[in-house]
């Protein structure tokens, strides 16, 4: 039997598996699934061999890590983030974090930070300082940024109070900020040279790549420095699907076609009830909003289906179907 292949994030010490699951789509962000499909996914994972799951305090999905961490914490690497500022924000985000995964540490906690530029360290300064002592601590095992923006990318790469990136990239440079596709990939290099654990999100830009799959992932599995790549998952055939292309040869893997379906979803927008606040064009990290006639519009070609504006309409008119 084949496993998936482990590698070292950086000079951080912590081995993940090269498929790292994503439990963003699963929550109530995007697909919303019943807690109990979602823990039987979050399982089957962990026993076919994965022991990398990258959650956020946003997502609303570490109370289902939190199920399985509390029967099966062993070497699981769990990676989530909060957008707080200061330090006492972030030091409540953190024992937030603890309480909804049920575990007296976190592997590597992120600043959330999808558009902002390099100004996120001077403003985030509070938060980046409660990090560290906890780090210090060892409450924390790696200091993170999770980041679409080349420039973040670039100055993580010379600071020393970060030790892991989660970055967004893909072959066609969708939802990339500050940058093009090519300048990102240098930027992901200068910071795997510098010794930082690098793993990626959005290969596949949010399913828009899905017809080029095998592709998609494969450039992104090339790039030099990185360690693993993020892939969400909404049903334990697509769960095995994904591993089956990660190499892990299994009964349960082999079973399963290797084709993978393509499911084109779009952003929904119950516009006659909108009043227009803007919650959701601020939210949005990829400039897919704005407001047309006091209306929220979408411009399509931008979507990356990250969901993260639907929690911030107040009067929940915004669905991925």
């Amino acid at each position: 039997m084949n496993k998936l292949q482990h590698n070292e994030l950086g000079n951080t010490g912590i081995k993940v598996t090269e498929f790292c699951l994503g439990v963003l789509p699963m929550g109530p962000l995007q697909s919303d699934l019943p807690e109990g499909k979602c823990l039987e996914i979050i399982n089957q994972a962990i026993d076919l061999g994965v022991n990398f799951f990258d959650t956020a305090e946003g997502y609303k999905t570490q109370p289902y890590m939190g199920r399985v961490l509390t029967k099966n914490r062993g070497d699981l690497v769990v990676s989530t983030k909060s957008p707080a500022k200061t330090y006492d924000d972030m030091a409540a985000s953190v024992e937030k974090s603890m309480t909804e995964l049920r575990t007296d540490y976190i592997d590597i906690y992120h600043i959330h930070s999808a558009r902002d530029g390099t100004e996120v360290f001077e403003e985030r300064k509070g938060a980046l300082q409660r990090l560290h002592e906890l780090k210090q601590q060892q409450v924390i095992r790696a200091v993170g940024i999770a980041t679409h923006n080349v420039k973040v990318v670039s100055a993580a790469a010379e600071r020393d109070d970060i030790d892991v990136l989660f970055v967004l990239v893909n072959k066609i440079g969708m939802g990339i900020v500050g940058g093009t596709t090519a300048e990102m990939v240098a930027a992901i290099e200068k910071a795997a040279t510098a010794g930082k654990g690098l793993y990626v999100m959005k290969a596949l830009a949010g399913g828009n790549l899905l017809s080029d799959y095998n592709e998609a992932l494969s450039w992104a599995r090339r790039l030099k420095g990185v360690n693993s790549v993020s892939v969400g998952v909404v049903s334990i055939k697509e769960l095995l699907q994904n591993l089956k292309y990660f190499g892990l040869q299994t009964p349960e893997t082999e079973a399963v076609s290797s084709e993978i379906a393509i499911k084109e979803k779009k952003l929904f927008i119950l516009e006659r009830q909108c009043t227009g606040c803007g919650a959701c064009v601020e939210a949005c990290p990829n400039d897919a909003l704005f407001l047309e006639g006091e209306k929220a519009k979408a411009n399509h070609e931008n979507c990356i289906l990250c969901g993260y504006c639907s929690p911030e309409c107040p009067d929940f008119l915004m669905r991925l179907t």
